[in-house]
């Protein structure tokens, strides 16, 4: 027969055991909880530099468009922020708070998504501005120079009866720089009759532009070309008296007179 004092031993053993696994339990627990708020803090630190870099993308979305003349509430790059930054004032994260933390980050992510979404749009918008600026045809066709020949009626200066002349002349010197009024890609670039040396820069929107009588062409066709760009030098290949550039301008084929567009402002 088992003694009280035997049974009293066995029962303090068995809670000796127990406590034990107790003690283990709290520790592993006291472990994860330790490594569970280093991952939170991690994770708390990473969403303050997810917001810090979101306010730098509104900062840049706001300046770009600005800078353009866009219409900047399209792009809605100042809306607040639904969350704040990380406290001045150093608070340990607890693991009841990771969730919230976790719906943070989610919020956050989705916000920077969106915001580059909007800046791969002003992008485009920025790059079709431009464009647009760039082939705006606009000032002379020429560094130095004057203006010798108007568009319209005129005296032929080989034949002296009234003929049309369908553009303008610069005179200047012989292998003066003859410049692209604006961007464009080059549609010809050679020989043609009655021009000479003749440069043609398509501009799109069915506005073309072209350069006679050039002594020498440093395009060919296909190039796309800048606005100020050295096309050609001037020369008097062709039907020419002396050395200058004619310059046309055509909207759907048909001849302007191109003085509205050397007297036009360049686009802002």
């Amino acid at each position: 027969m088992v003694s009280e004092e035997e049974t009293d031993l066995r029962f303090a053993e068995r809670v000796a055991v127990t406590q034990t696994g107790l003690i283990e339990q709290q520790q592993e627990l006291s472990e994860l909880r330790k490594t569970t708020e280093q991952k939170l803090a991690g994770m708390m630190l990473k969403l303050g530099e997810m917001q810090s870099e979101l306010q730098r993308l509104n900062a840049l979305g706001e300046r770009l468009a600005e800078e353009s003349d866009l219409y900047v509430e399209e792009f809605q790059f100042g809306h607040p922020l639904p969350i704040g930054g990380p406290s001045h004032d150093v608070v340990m994260p607890t693991v009841d708070s990771s969730m919230e933390v976790l719906n943070q980050i989610d919020s956050m992510m989705a916000q920077l998504k969106n915001k580059s979404q909007q800046l791969q749009a002003l992008e485009s918008v920025l790059m079709q501005h431009h464009i647009q600026n760039e082939s705006f045809i606009s000032g002379r066709p020429i560094e130095t120079g004057w203006l010798s020949s108007y568009y319209g009626m005129r005296k032929d200066p080989f034949s002296g009866l009234p003929a049309m002349h369908k553009g303008i002349d610069f005179a200047g010197a012989e292998g003066a720089p003859v410049k692209a009024t604006g961007a464009g890609m080059v549609v010809w670039s050679g020989p043609r009759y009655g021009y000479g040396n003749l440069v043609e820069i398509d501009h799109g929107d069915g506005l073309v532009t072209r350069y006679g009588h050039n002594k020498k062409i440093h395009v060919k066709i296909g190039d796309v070309v800048t606005k100020g760009q050295k096309i050609a030098d001037m020369g008097q290949t062709g039907r020419a008296t002396g050395a200058h550039v004619h310059y046309e301008v055509l909207k759907n084929g048909n001849q302007m007179d191109p003085l509205q567009f050397v007297y036009r402002k360049a686009a802002n």
